[in-house]
């Protein structure tokens, strides 16, 4: 009998934990060896239509105030009814939210395979790391994004036995573009269509300081000073726009720096930028690198969560310390001056994504541990 499998999503908003979970989802429907159920705490964001049109109409909501009141208590019967209702035999949550929620919830309704999340490093309280060390109890698998992660979740006294290391997956297919119309792209971003311009990028939400943009902009400024025909492009939305606009004004970066707000067409936007950039203070496994890669382009980023594990030092891009503009600044301008060693980079990083990051093997290895799971339960 076809086993049944739930993923708890937060929301359709367009983050990381999102986008993953998104794709993963459509990953294993398309498969079809398991019966694939989607249930979110918020029922909002510009993913709800993709998932829709991959033949998910019946997607319940269990929104939550809080982890202390009554509606907590409300959502968890309403989804523990779900799960039995549907019989579901393994529950997959992906992220912190997810994690206190769907555990809790799986555990009350006694789901044989219950599969948590951890996508990060550092980030949360001390309140939250308790909560989210109750949820891992509860779990009988969690899945890391990387090895960094499985290390920051065993020093914190998780059973390395209980985590498996999942890469996230890159559509290597959708950041391909032959031939892009370089003009007519940059026209339709509002960026200069000058010939001899190249742009610097960054993809990262300006919801966080974590996402660093201060470090972009100070190591923007450096390369500015040095560099002719540069301009930079930060590509994200959030609360922190603004702000981050009159920093870059304050910088001197009037006319350089280009805030494009929410990008939906990424593959255009990295066809067109020359190296591109993350500088985050924490991460667990970035899938803007990974698209950056994809998209054959030399990456320079922060060496925190799974950078390491992603960029190949001086063959795929650099890593540098958090903080460390001066260096980010000096990266930037080897590249932009030298375009040979810029390509040869990205052409690596390309081949890297391709053979380590794609979507067949984060789904095999997902069912892999799925069966793993269900051997555990039913032949032990």
């Amino acid at each position: 009998m076809q086993k049944s499998v739930l993923h708890l999503i937060p929301s359709f908003h367009q983050g990381g934990s999102e986008q993953q979970a998104v794709q993963l989802v459509k990953l294993l429907h398309a498969d079809g060896t398991y019966r694939v159920h989607v249930a979110c705490l918020e029922k909002k964001g510009v993913l709800l239509n993709e998932i829709e049109r991959a033949g998910f109409t019946d997607i319940p909501e269990f929104r939550l105030n809080s982890f202390y009141d009554v509606n907590m208590v409300r959502q968890l019967r309403r989804c523990g009814k779900f799960i039995r209702d549907n019989n579901i035999d393994i529950v997959q949550s992906h992220d912190f939210y997810t994690n206190i929620f769907g555990m809790a919830a799986a555990a009350m309704a006694r789901v044989p395979v219950r599969i948590a999340a951890k996508r990060e490093t550092g980030m949360r309280s001390s309140t939250q790391r308790f909560i989210e060390r109750r949820a891992f109890g509860l779990s009988h698998a969690i899945v890391a994004n990387a090895e960094r992660v499985k290390d920051y979740l065993i020093e914190s006294g998780v059973p390395g036995a209980k985590i498996s290391v999942i890469y996230n997956g890159v559509d290597m297919e959708r950041l391909s573009l032959t031939g892009p119309d370089r003009e007519k792209i940059l026209f339709e971003f509002g960026l200069p269509t000058v010939d001899s311009m190249k742009f610097v990028t960054i993809v990262a939400n300006l919801r966080s300081t974590v996402k660093n943009h201060g470090m972009f902009l100070r190591a923007a400024a450096n390369v500015n000073r040095e560099v002719s025909n540069v301009g930079f492009v930060i590509a994200g939305e959030g609360d922190l726009v603004e702000e981050t606009k009159a920093f870059a004004a304050e910088l001197g970066l009037t006319g350089k720096a280009f805030f494009l707000g929410r990008c939906e067409k990424v593959a255009e936007l990295l066809a067109i930028s020359s190296i591109c950039v993350l500088t985050s203070e924490s991460e667990g496994f970035s899938n803007s690198i990974l698209e950056y890669m994809a998209a054959g382009k030399p990456v320079v980023a922060t060496d925190v969560g799974g950078a390491a594990e992603a960029i190949v030092q001086n063959e795929t891009g650099f890593l540098v310390a958090a903080q460390d503009h001066q260096t980010l600044a000096d990266r930037l301008i080897e590249l932009l001056n030298d375009r040979e060693k810029s390509e040869r980079m990205g052409n690596k990083a390309r081949q890297v994504a391709n053979a380590k990051f794609s979507l067949a093997a984060r789904k095999d290895k997902t069912l892999q541990m799925y069966r793993d799971q269900l051997e555990r339960v039913y032949h032990r």
